[in-house]
């Protein structure tokens, strides 16, 4: 979810008082400006010093931290770099504009700008805040038409990124369409392509010609979104194809079949769309009852008990109850899941107690299983607890517990806790009577933005008068020291993964110097060993690094603010997990295919050099058992 936290800045003002081409004395730093992005904007002396500078380094960072503010206000300083005489800062220059949401006509530059970077950029942006869907669109397919594929690449992202937002409101004109028919065919660059599926894709235009050729692409990334678009089956070699095609054509038969699939995504699909479908032939029976066998693998058997309780649910019985009885605390989970289809109260009583949070979140049923949770200090438990006792016929005489609970997360100084300490507000809110009207007051002022204004939104409803939260902007954890950053540009690290190997990065701390400065410390202080990855989810991304092995427990104390920018979510980046803008939470996802739609929106901070074969094999659970970085020992800049 992106819940945005409302951000206050100071206005821009008349700024660039030396010309920007003029090579005056270099007044700032690297260091300084990138502490000047950190404040987000309460401090513009090293940006302005920086962007009257004529450096094109400064003048490039000093762009890319005005866009990062996201505030229109600051759009006077960027529109001079338009015209700057490099083409980095011109670049960044646009990319930032997109980044503030600017409607500034970009399309006027194409005609004089020779550099194919910058008229790519143009085009990118234009898709991602357009001023017309239609002229867009026709300036846009001019772009898929350019001599440069560089620029014809930038046009596809635009038309991806403006489909993606306006097909389903504004049907696209027949001519884009035919525009983007003819570019895939023009077009063999595998990323190209991707782009023009995808904005099919969004238009809902399942050519079957332009499907046809982009499935007989080298690519497995073009070949997996044409199976997407198409929505037909084929047996390809490559996994990530195979389950496209099994996600969007698969029966009963297919799933039957790849239950033995030699990729673990595609074999756990199978198994789950068995159940999905219904499937009650004697072949999915059987292929069921094999990967429920004990000796199967525990994820085989944990997704076979889910199917088997929806299509048999006699059979399933036996499975889950050995399943309740695992080791392994992810087995339970299912077991629980599968429980619940089965209306199997006992199991579920039993596991409602289970000292593994997560097992009691999965088998939490009733209003004295969410009060015990209450007392968790686990963010997940906690937040299912209050979920749990939405609209409960006794949720005043639960007030004290509630608020409890809310406080003993806030006692523990880690705003980053929010979503635990949102649902409690919320169920407190739901509730309130006159003497909550005090304790809510006192949460006016609370470090969070999110939790102050709905304490204020409660309290307005509660007493009939307007009232507004104290805290209005969230104060960022103090920038670290240059002697803290040392090192970290050029900086790599390697993941040890149990049982799977070791996975070789590269950091990015040119793109995301705080982030990467966070990961480093946070691995180095060994805060990964031992922790999950707990989310997978095949064709897009695997998420791990938290403490409780879910979306709501953060490894940080603070939010991590956004560095997002030119760098992609392609296949093999890392990036950070985030509850909206500035709130990231310190752990990681890692991107399984290039994921267009996350660029610009998540902050990327590595990318996989060696072992990308083996975070294909991750699975829900396995366990990350090192990570260590290794700081670079030259002390030279590398250039934006």
């Amino acid at each position: 979810m992106r819940l945005f936290i409302p951000i206050v800045l100071l206005a821009a003002s008349t700024r660039l008082s030396a010309p920007l081409h003029a090579q005056t004395p270099l007044p700032t730093t690297t260091y300084e400006l990138l502490r000047a992005e950190h404040a987000r904007g309460a401090d513009m002396r090293a940006i302005d010093a920086a962007l009257a500078s004529g450096d094109p380094v400064r003048q490039t960072l000093a762009a890319r931290a005005v866009g990062r503010f996201e505030q229109s206000a600051f759009e006077p300083t960027l529109i001079p770099l338009l015209t700057a005489r490099s083409a980095l800062v011109r670049r960044e220059a646009v990319n930032a504009l997109g980044q503030m949401r600017s409607r500034y006509a970009l399309a006027e530059l194409l005609p004089s700008e020779t550099d194919v970077a910058v008229r790519a950029a143009i085009y990118e942006t234009l898709g991602r805040n357009p001023n017309s869907a239609t002229t867009t669109a026709q300036t846009l397919t001019d772009g898929l038409r350019d001599s440069s594929a560089v620029v014809r690449s930038g046009a596809a992202r635009g038309l991806e990124s403006l489909l993606r937002r306006t097909a389903r409101t504004a049907a696209p004109s027949a001519a884009t369409l035919r525009a983007i028919r003819e570019a895939v065919q023009r077009n063999s660059a595998s990323e190209t392509r991707q782009l023009l599926l995808l904005a099919l894709t969004a238009a809902n235009d399942r050519d079957s010609a332009t499907v046809a050729v982009a499935l007989r692409d080298t690519s497995p990334e073009v070949r997996r979104v044409a199976v997407a678009l198409g929505r037909i089956w084929v047996n390809d070699p490559a996994p990530m194809v195979r389950w496209q095609a099994l996600r969007v054509a698969g029966t009963c038969a297919r799933a039957a079949t790849h239950v033995r699939d030699g990729s673990e995504h595609v074999a756990l699909l199978a198994i789950d769309l068995l159940g999905e479908q219904k499937c009650t032939d004697a072949a999915a029976l059987a292929a069921l009852d094999r990967a429920s066998r004990a000796g199967a693998a525990w994820r085989h058997q944990a997704h076979a008990a889910v199917s088997l309780a929806k299509v048999a649910p006699v059979r399933a019985a036996a499975v889950v109850s050995r399943l309740a009885a695992s080791t392994t605390w992810q087995a339970r989970v299912y077991a629980a899941n599968a429980a619940k289809l089965l209306k199997d109260s006992a199991t579920l009583r039993t596991l409602a107690v289970d000292q593994e949070p997560n097992v009691a979140i999965a088998a939490m049923t009733t209003r004295e299983q969410a009060m015990r949770a209450l007392t968790s200090d686990h963010a997940g438990l906690a937040l299912a607890a209050a979920t749990q006792l939405k609209g409960d016929a006794m949720l005043a005489g639960a007030l004290p517990q509630l608020r409890a609970a809310f406080d003993r997360f806030t006692a523990m100084q880690r705003v980053s806790l929010r979503d635990p300490r949102a649902a409690l507000l919320e169920r407190i809110g739901e509730a309130a009577d006159a003497p909550s009207t005090a304790w809510l007051r006192e949460r006016l002022s609370d470090p969070d933005p999110a939790i102050a204004s709905a304490a204020a939104q409660h309290l307005t409803k509660l007493t009939g008068s307007a009232v507004a939260p104290t805290t209005t902007r969230y104060e960022p954890a103090a920038f670290p020291t240059a002697e803290q950053l040392a090192g970290l540009d050029g900086a790599t690290a390697t993941m040890r993964l149990r049982g799977i190997g070791e996975v070789e990065l590269v950091l990015r701390f040119e793109e995301a110097p705080m982030a990467v400065h966070t990961f480093a410390t946070l691995a180095s202080a060994g805060k990964f060993k031992g922790l999950t990855f707990h989310r997978i989810v095949p064709n897009f991304v695997i998420q791990g690094g938290s403490p409780g092995a879910d979306e709501y427990d953060p490894i940080t104390d603070s939010f991590m603010r956004d560095e997002v920018g030119l760098a992609r979510n392609a296949r093999g980046s890392f990036g950070i997990s985030t509850r909206g803008r500035d709130t990231g939470d310190g752990q990681i996802y890692v991107n399984l295919v290039n994921n267009f739609r996350l660029d610009h929106d998540y902050t990327v901070f590595a990318n996989v050099t060696r072992g990308l074969d083996l975070i294909d094999r991750v699975q829900e659970g396995d366990v990350i058992e090192s990570i260590v970085v290794r700081r670079s020992t030259t002390s030279t800049p590398r250039r934006p």
